[in-house]
């Protein structure tokens, strides 16, 4: 009988590795300075896996956290509480202590890196989103490291990502890498905070997450960070339905990469990814954090969904519509009762789409006076969650 993967033998299989370094890791005792010598260790882990084979990309928080002395922003005041403009202004000044800091230390192991700055459009544009991946794709044949941040100059409150958990994530769905590791200041998911409750138990490996695994993650703490257990959890989830195994772990200690690596009492949580035969661009549809709108359908057009021969998504079975999207829009799927159960490329814009729901395909070029596709969601649009 095969045992369970652990963080460590998926990560020693791992072909092409997205690293998610958290702000508390690249910031320095002092103010708007890097922490090098923790830079410099995992540089030194880095090249140690890039020369067994393994590919590696490194999501990094840090922009905001290295620029606030000059923005004179307190240290007790958390991320989400800063004003956009003087959040992006620090940003502006902390990527450079950022980005050098990891071009010093990959230097130091002939290794060049490069810095790619990213926003939620660019990667929910399908064609941008493309872009973006050839880019990455060129950069990692050519033994070069990308060091991604969300942009944060220019990003705003209604296209930001939120926090570098979930962009992690999205840049292992665009690359189709194997594995996402979370370094941070927790060594995993417990039952309960271990900070409050010293019963709580660690959970190594979790394999379906449920709304327990919710209700037993926190908030981000007053501090640098803009997420918390609760974010990493719905990266997990994001992650798994995509096929790429995600690992939280410690990584404030030097080389916290090489020691888990090595070793296997090093504590972490292992999200084992579902198995995924769904293609680059299904799963660029699937994970859209904020789809234009949504059809509701009934239980009649659910069932030919999941069961029917043909699983496009046919007006007749819609009985709503909310939103205001164009035609090639990702919208969502929602049941009866609300819930989520897929998305898809509109073929309509909402203000079609609202008039030919419930009605036969048959029908459609009589209601719109021009004829358009049979189906609302063609199959080849759609992913069912």
């Amino acid at each position: 009988m095969n045992s369970k993967p652990s963080s460590q033998s998926v990560l020693k299989s791992a072909q092409l590795l997205v690293i998610k370094i958290g702000s508390e890791l690249v910031r320095g005792d002092k103010v708007d300075q890097a922490n090098q010598p923790w830079m410099d260790a995992l540089a030194s882990d880095v090249s140690t896996l890039i020369n067994t084979g393994t590919k590696v990309i490194i999501v990094s928080s840090g922009g905001v956290a290295l620029g606030r002395k000059a923005l004179k922003i307190p240290k007790n005041i958390a991320p989400n509480d800063i004003p956009l403009a003087k959040k992006q202004a620090a940003s502006s000044v902390g990527q450079y202590h950022l980005f050098n800091g990891f071009y010093k230390a990959f230097e130091k192991q002939n290794i060049t890196a490069a810095q790619v700055l990213l926003t939620m459009s660019e990667t929910e544009n399908r064609r941008m989103n493309l872009n973006a991946r050839e880019t990455l794709h060129a950069l990692l044949e050519n033994g070069i490291v990308p060091i991604i941040n969300e942009n944060d100059t220019v990003s705003t409150k209604e296209i930001r990502f939120g926090d570098n958990d979930r962009l992690s994530v999205r840049v292992a769905q665009m690359t189709r890498a194997d594995t996402a590791l979370l370094l941070s200041t927790a060594d995993g998911l417990y039952t309960d905070n271990p900070h409050i409750n010293p019963q709580a138990e660690h959970i190594p490996v979790i394999e379906q997450i449920t709304a327990e695994h919710f209700d037993m993650a926190g908030d981000a703490l007053v501090g640098l960070s803009t997420g918390g257990m609760k974010s990493k959890i719905e990266a997990a989830e994001n992650a798994m339905k995509s096929g790429v195994d995600l690992i939280i772990t410690e990584g404030r200690e030097l080389h916290a990469l090489s020691n888990l690596y090595k070793n296997k009492d090093k504590k972490s949580s292992l999200f084992i990814a579902k198995k995924c035969k769904e293609s680059a661009r299904k799963i660029w549809i699937g994970s859209h954090m904020k789809p234009n709108g949504y059809a509701v359908i009934d239980d009649g057009a659910l069932s030919a969904l999941k069961n029917g021969k043909n699983r496009s998504l046919l007006p007749i079975g819609v009985t709503d519509i909310q939103g205001d999207f164009k035609r090639g829009d990702v919208i969502e799927i929602k049941d009866s009762s609300g819930k989520r159960v897929g998305m898809g490329l509109s073929a309509y814009s909402a203000v079609h789409a609202v008039k030919i729901i419930g009605k036969p395909s048959s029908e459609i070029i009589s209601v719109l006076g021009f004829s358009g596709r049979n189906s609302l969601i063609h199959c080849n649009d759609l992913v069912l969650f």
